[in-house]
């Protein structure tokens, strides 16, 4: 059996920068936690647990640190976590993807000047409410057709439209040219991080011509949730896994080809892992 890996596969720019910062901060002394789990990987939040980083989930459990370090994650947060930071006198080690800070720049100015923001995502999603906690007005977040269709701004017809970086393109445009249609201003930021983009095609390329796809990643990873969503579309036979010991596969006697691609919060060593145990054992 051939083994096909994609090149792309495995940690982008932002999560590596948010895990370094999180692992220089080990030896410092200090109190260290992250707000929400530094990545969506349970293996590697367990890890730093181990390791004496707390996470915080939420507002109120933030108010109530006195002291010590923390990390903002790659996902970003709003604004106001900011300034809960500075009152409570906690060092602030901001690990924001600069793909995601661009985005609550853009959207910051925009909705100052006056527009509404529409904000193409998954509702509820962290990266999602850290920008919407960056718009001076209440945006909107509209991540399906149905949303799109539904979605009514009587006295605004001036819109700003960004996308969550993870967000799946084709729909993004997609979604993109219903509100076009209905009339609407549309300035479109196309905030869709490239090495997003790049992800999704080498997943769909490898999964249209493979007999088996295995995609790995945290069940929480949207990003993740696009490839094998892709995948499923190129592929029937595609298996969604987050570490070796889901590889409970039956793969499908004539396989030859098996492809395999992870989400931007996989480990190398997960990767590797499925990726030998592919090749030994079926």
């Amino acid at each position: 059996m051939e083994v096909i890996l994609a090149k792309s596969a495995g940690f982008c720019f932002g999560v590596k920068r948010a895990m370094e910062k999180v692992y220089e901060q080990l030896d410092s002394g200090k109190k260290i936690y992250t707000y929400g789990p530094i990545i969506h990987n349970e293996e590697v939040v367990r890890d730093l647990e181990q390791r004496g980083v707390k996470v915080i989930e939420g507002e109120e459990e933030l108010s109530a640190v006195k002291d010590g370090a923390v990390v903002i994650r790659s996902h970003g947060v709003p604004r106001r976590i900011y300034e809960l930071l500075e009152e409570n006198a906690l060092e602030c080690i901001d690990a924001t993807c600069p793909f995601v800070k661009r985005i609550h720049n853009i959207v910051e100015k925009q909705s100052r000047e006056g527009k509404k923001i529409v904000i193409i995502g998954n509702a509820g999603h962290p990266e999602v409410e850290g920008i919407m906690g960056w718009s001076h007005t209440p945006a909107s977040v509209v991540g399906t057709v149905q949303e799109a269709e539904n979605f009514c701004e009587k006295e605004q017809k001036n819109i700003c439209m960004v996308s969550q970086t993870t967000f799946n393109y084709n729909k993004f445009k997609e979604l993109v040219e219903i509100f076009e249609k209905r009339g609407y201003n549309v300035n479109v930021v196309n905030t869709i991080c490239n090495a997003t983009e790049v992800r999704q095609t080498e997943a769909a390329e490898i999964a249209a011509k493979v007999d088996a796809m295995i995609v790995i990643g945290g069940r929480n990873s949207s990003n993740t949730q696009k490839l094998y969503e892709i995948c499923s579309g190129k592929c029937e036979a595609t298996y969604f896994i987050q570490t070796l010991d889901n590889l409970h596969l039956e793969l499908p006697k004539t396989a030859a080809l098996v492809g395999i691609t992870a989400g931007a919060s996989t480990p190398n060593n997960i990767i590797e892992e499925v990726q030998n145990n592919v090749r030994i054992n079926f």
